[in-house]
C-alpha cells in the first residue's frame, strides 16, 4: 500500500494539485458543486421514498431527480479523487477520511441495490423506506465526514 501512496503522490497530477492554488481551488469547487447537485436532488427523493408528498408519483420524482444526483456524485467522485492527490497518505492515515469513504459506498451500494434489484416499480413499500432512509442517512453522514475532514487532523 505504501508503494502506491508513493507512486500516486509523485504523478504530475498530484503535483499540480499540491502547487497550484487555483487548480486545487477549481477542484474544490467542482467537488462542492457535485456534492450539492447529489445531495440537492437525493434529499427529496428520499423524502418521496420515505412516503412525503405522495401526490407526486414516484416514477416523476425519479425521472427528474435521479439525473443530477448521478451527474453529481460522478462529480464529486473525480474531483474527490483529485483532491486526495494532493495528499494521499495523510488522506489514508485519517480514520474519518476511511469512515466518509465506507459511507459513501454504502449509500451507492444501497441506489445500486434499490434500482438493480427490484427496481423501484417492482420494490415493496417497505423496501422503498427502508433504501430512503438508509440513503438520507448514509448521504448526511458522509456529508458531516467530510466537511469535519477540513478541521480534523486524525
Amino acid at each position: 500500500m505504501d508503494s502506491l501512496v508513493a507512486l500516486l503522490s509523485e504523478t504530475a497530477l498530484a503535483e499540480w494539485m499540491r502547487l497550484s492554488r487555483w487548480g486545487y481551488a477549481g477542484v474544490n469547487t467542482l467537488h462542492v458543486l457535485g456534492i450539492a447537485l447529489l445531495v440537492g436532488a437525493i434529499l427529496p427523493l428520499d423524502m418521496r421514498l420515505l412516503g412525503r408528498h405522495p401526490e407526486v408519483a414516484l416514477e416523476d420524482a425519479t425521472r427528474l431527480l435521479q439525473p443530477p444526483a448521478i451527474l453529481g456524485l460522478g462529480l464529486a467522485l473525480v474531483s474527490g479523487a483529485l483532491l486526495f492527490l494532493a495528499g494521499p497518505g495523510d488522506y489514508l492515515s485519517m480514520p474519518l477520511f476511511l469512515l466518509k469513504l465506507g459511507l459513501v459506498a454504502l449509500a451507492i451500494a444501497n441506489a445500486l441495490w434499490l434500482n438493480l434489484g427490484p427496481g423501484l416499480a417492482g420494490a415493496t413499500r417497505r423496501h422503498l423506506k427502508m433504501a430512503g432512509g438508509a440513503s438520507l442517512l448514509l448521504w448526511l453522514a458522509a456529508l458531516v465526514c467530510g466537511r469535519l475532514l477540513a478541521f480534523v487532523a486524525d
